[in-house]
């Protein structure tokens, strides 16, 4: 069967998988958004639905005024004795935590927190002990891939905690997991930045705190060398087994915008590449050791169909799912209905590392039609292409000294631009439509059976390479200004 990726598409970085039973469950990153943690499962790895979020109270995750791509960095997932466990960092707080769950459909635990620095965490049970691992330094200054021993109920350290790896040489040595595979320990990690030159290396041992000798053909996979390929950025891997005995690696990337356009805006993804292990014990991954946009492979089962998702409105998501805020929302401002929402607007911008009155989704292909109406009583609301706070499209209806009026707005760093405004006269209600491809977003605003132009943008300037920052662009929703008061309906993004 030939299956496509990324298998999850859109700004869910940093995947981390686990399988219980017949069914297999993965988290991501999520930065400064909330709630923290998206949480999907599968039964086949190729069709995923999001079934949560691990972290879905402020006690659990200080978000407040966090800078954008900060917040929650790499998660992992983990299971163990009937029970799960995330374990993640708060880069901004510089606190490496986790929590658990009984019931992987319900609440996490408070978060319990573990001292010992670096980032990108793991857990590693053995034996009624449980180890934890992060990059960093460790006790004695040494920088590298570092474990400790802790007490699973408390978090506290029972060892001191010592490097067991320092890579191959590549820079930004990070992602670790640890494996007990028949007789040997593999300890995975990433190195080379979460970039271009992403790559996936591993090491084997005879025990889990080493030594390690790495495989002689690091990297194990990546696409740094693909020049033209839409597929880059290939690393932070995690293995998993399936009920056949066949080995996987989820693992992230990124789709460039075009064959020779180095910009990348909608986040790093989850891809599934296969893995090998030959007679030697050492394994391979992907094809020739790259990741490729789609795999035809036997080891997917008979009648397996991947499935996607084409059209999301307001009535086919759900609230408490899909949608995401900006760090810690005040939920006042939010009025949620089956096919209409309300916002109150309040002083704080998007331009501000703060939380306006904001609900977005991902953007999750290049190719799509967003659209919305838009009522206002006071104040600005609409729909923004939001990447961070420096960077966003906004595409809104605002109310001024003589009326209501549409506007183009495009922020690009320090420079914010008013492209366009087209006078509503006394109608306070708009029909918003933005149109997507790889490299540009049309505004249109829809009257009376027309479509006027409002203008077009690049995409490639809310992308990382310009923007900055490990996040994708997130379609918004939202509303500002003290007294502003909106109503949305007929949300709907299509993708073509």
């Amino acid at each position: 069967m030939k299956y496509n990726n990324p298998v999850i598409k859109g700004f869910y970085p940093d995947p981390s998988v686990c399988k219980v039973n017949d069914t297999y469950y993965l988290v991501c990153s999520s930065m400064q958004y909330f709630p923290g943690v998206p949480l999907f499962e599968s039964k086949d790895m190729i069709n995923w639905t999001q079934i949560g979020h691990c972290l879905t109270r402020e006690s659990q995750i200080q978000l407040d005024k966090v800078n954008s791509s900060g917040g929650v960095f790499a998660p992992t997932i983990r299971y163990n004795d009937g029970r799960f466990y995330m374990t993640t960092t708060n880069d901004t707080k510089r606190q490496n935590f986790y929590v658990w769950t009984d019931d992987i459909y319900g609440e996490w635990s408070e978060p319990i927190y573990v001292d010992q620095g670096g980032i990108d965490p793991d857990l590693y049970f053995e034996d009624g002990k449980t180890y934890f691992m992060s990059n960093g330094t460790d006790d004695h200054g040494v920088g590298g891939i570092v474990q400790c021993e802790i007490d699973i109920e408390s978090g506290r350290k029972l060892t001191p905690s010592q490097v067991i790896w320092q890579g191959t040489g590549g820079r930004y040595l990070e992602a670790p997991h640890l494996y007990k595979i028949n007789d040997w320990y593999y300890l995975v990690a990433a190195e080379g930045g979460t970039e271009f030159g992403h790559m996936v290396t591993y090491a084997r041992g005879g025990s889990r705190s080493g030594p390690f000798e790495a495989y002689p053909h690091n990297p194990v996979l990546t696409n740094r060398n693909l020049g033209g390929y839409e597929i880059q950025a290939i690393g932070h891997g995690d293995l998993i087994q399936d009920d056949f005995g066949n080995w996987w690696m989820l693992h992230l990337g990124f789709r460039q915008i075009g064959k020779w356009f180095a910009y990348h805006h909608l986040g790093r993804e989850v891809f599934l590449a296969p893995i090998t292990f030959g007679e030697d014990g050492w394994f391979t991954a992907g094809h020739n050791g790259t990741t490729l946009s789609s795999f035809d492979t036997d080891r997917i089962p008979n009648g397996v169909v991947q499935e996607e998702k084409k059209c999301y409105t307001f009535e086919n998501t759900e609230w408490d799912k899909e949608w995401c805020y900006l760090r810690l929302p005040s939920m006042e401002n939010y009025a949620f209905e089956q096919n209409k929402l309300k916002l109150k607007g309040t002083e704080v911008t998007l331009d501000q590392a703060d939380s306006p009155t904001f609900i977005g989704i991902r953007q999750m292909d290049f190719n799509a039609e967003i659209s919305c109406d838009v009522c206002l009583t006071n104040g600005e609301a609409g729909i923004t292409l939001y990447m961070d706070e420096h960077h966003h499209y906004d595409f809104a209806i605002r109310k001024g000294d003589s009326g209501h009026e549409v506007i183009e707005r495009l922020n690009v760093g320090d420079i914010k631009s008013i492209e366009k405004a087209v006078d509503l006269h006394n109608d306070n209600h708009a029909s918003l439509v933005i149109q997507a491809s790889p490299t540009y977003y049309r505004f249109l605003l829809r009257a009376d059976g027309e479509d006027i132009h409002l203008g077009t943008a690049q995409t490639k300037y809310l992308s990382s390479e310009v923007a900055g920052g490990f996040t994708g662009v997130v379609i918004g929703l939202y509303a500002c200004g003290e007294g502003s008061v909106a109503e949305f309906s007929n949300f709907k993004c299509e993708y073509q």
